[in-house]
């Protein structure tokens, strides 16, 4: 059974780094993984038992009403078994009670099918984050 545990600022996650860094930059490659909005964003842990397994954060845009979720990181060996979608369902929830009437994100394109199964809409172009294409997902709650 999946554990999940929400903290605002990166400094109150034990494992959101770890993760990240496993899965960003090790494994796709990216090198501008961390920023200052992680010192105020509010940060997912969920844990299988007593395993970290993904990570998430999400902060609130400087639109009233409108939050940006992004950092999806889900451990290689925990894919494919609705992580994910945890990790959403729990930021989704957690935007909604903080005020929430839209959650906006910058999805890699390869991952653009598991968002439209959440309720996101892509909007825009397709547009280059390092070297990795992405495109804007909107859903309204």
């Amino acid at each position: 059974m999946c554990r999940v545990k929400i903290v605002q600022g990166i400094e109150n996650t034990t494992i959101a780094k770890d993760i990240r860094v496993s899965v960003f930059v090790n494994e796709q490659g990216f090198s501008d993984e961390f920023d200052d909005i992680d010192e105020t964003a509010w940060h997912i842990e969920v844990w299988e038992n007593d395993q970290p397994v993904a990570v998430g954060r999400m902060y609130q845009t400087d639109r009233l009403g409108i939050y940006m979720i992004g950092r999806i990181a889900v451990i290689k060996e925990w894919r494919q078994k609705n992580i994910g979608k945890t990790v959403m369902d729990a930021l989704q929830n957690h935007a909604k009670h903080l005020g929430a009437n839209a959650i906006e994100l910058s999805a890699q394109c390869t991952a653009v099918g598991f968002y439209e199964k959440l309720g996101y809409i892509q909007v825009g172009d397709v547009y280059m984050d390092q070297f990795c294409p992405h495109i804007k997902m909107v859903k309204h709650i």
